[in-house]
């Protein structure tokens, strides 16, 4: 009997099988891979945080572009390398784009608060950057959290934010990748993490990582995917940036730790109005410029119903709604993040004109 011929057994390519297992082998053995940022300059600093400035390959639109990440895992996911880069992709698309790093903060700033980090830090590095652009206005692009923080700032500034553009934002807390007892807990006032954040002042990078670890159900799926497609050297690449970074989480401060937990998973704050932000009420009624918020169809960190609440709550006439094919972080490995943001800013951000 011919097993070959009737697809029983599959077709065995021992030369695609030895190049996985050698990709495998070098995974397992050698050193990390290099993230090699797209070209940069740090135009203004604060504490841990720098302000770093990428030109425009070749300048199209007057207006640049500031990204805000989360202040829960670290900044280069934005910028992780050729062909995945966000921040590349939008200077090759003709922007001049400022990326906040916030840095990873020690035990000396256990006690910044979401409202430092929004006004002291976010704030005052857009001023710097509007400075340093001599740009008249700016838009302002927040991933995750920090869609989050960004959203929570456009309500309450009077800086001259021309869009704003969010993508896989929280928004509604009340929902999420937390277990539903643990949410339940805080909600009901049965459980507090306030003693834990207090123990440690700033909660150590090992532990944020666990925890992520622990609400990320994509670890397994990502392993099984490399093995399944170590041959394959660009995909390998990718997969080795992407394990580096999931493995170098930031710090936290415990006082934006427990703000975080008390006035947004445990009150819902933001949603309900009631969240204030240096002595600033936050109310998403007060964003009126033209706005777009965009969903992955398989994310699993944040759920499209976390988001979809706001284009309920601004003012904005202009405003666009959409859902894109891909996970939380692979959307961004894939390189079209930067073509997703484009292809609605690009209107909207004044081309410069030969």
């Amino acid at each position: 009997m011919n097993l070959l011929g009737t697809n029983i057994i599959p077709s065995f390519n021992l030369e695609k099988e030895l190049k996985r297992w050698k990709q495998l082998n070098k995974i397992m053995t050698g050193p990390k891979s290099d993230i090699v940022p797209t070209p940069r300059q740090a135009v203004w600093k604060k504490n841990k945080a720098t302000l770093w400035y990428h030109p425009a390959k070749e300048k199209r639109h007057t207006i640049p572009v500031f990204l805000v990440y989360s202040l829960l895992n670290k900044v280069y996911i934005l910028d992780i390398g050729e062909g995945s880069s966000v921040v590349g992709g939008l200077t090759e698309l003709g922007y001049d784009v400022y990326l906040l790093d916030w840095g990873s903060p020690g035990l000396e700033d256990s006690d910044i608060t979401l409202d430092n980090y929004i006004i002291d830090y976010l704030e005052n590095g857009i001023k710097r950057a509007l400075r340093h652009s001599s740009a008249k206005e700016i838009s302002l692009a927040g991933y995750c959290l920090g869609g989050t923080i960004a959203a929570i700032l456009a309500s309450i500034t009077e800086l001259p934010i021309k869009n704003l553009s969010l993508a896989a934002v929280p928004i509604d807390f009340s929902i999420g990748i937390f277990p539903d007892k643990l949410l339940e807990g805080l909600q009901k006032g049965q459980l507090s993490l306030d003693h834990f954040a207090d123990a440690h002042g700033t909660i150590p990078s090992e532990i944020m990582y666990l925890i992520y670890r622990m609400v990320s159900p994509g670890f397994a799926s990502s392993n099984i995917n490399l093995v399944t497609r170590a041959h394959d050297e660009k995909y390998v690449e990718k997969w080795r940036r992407m394990d580096r970074w999931t493995k170098d989480s930031s710090s936290f401060a415990g006082a934006s730790f427990k703000q975080l937990f008390n006035d947004l998973y445990k009150n819902n704050k933001l949603l309900k109005g009631e969240l204030v932000i240096g002595g600033r009420k936050v109310d998403l009624k007060n964003i009126n410029c033209p706005l777009f918020v965009f969903s992955c169809s398989r994310d699993t960190l944040i759920l499209e119903k976390q988001s979809l609440p706001l284009m309920n709550l601004v003012s904005s006439k202009d405003k666009t709604y959409e859902v894109f094919e891909g996970g939380h972080v692979s959307l961004v490995l894939t390189g079209v993040f930067a073509e997703i943001w484009d292809k609605w800013l690009s209107a909207r951000s004044q081309e410069i004109r030969d």
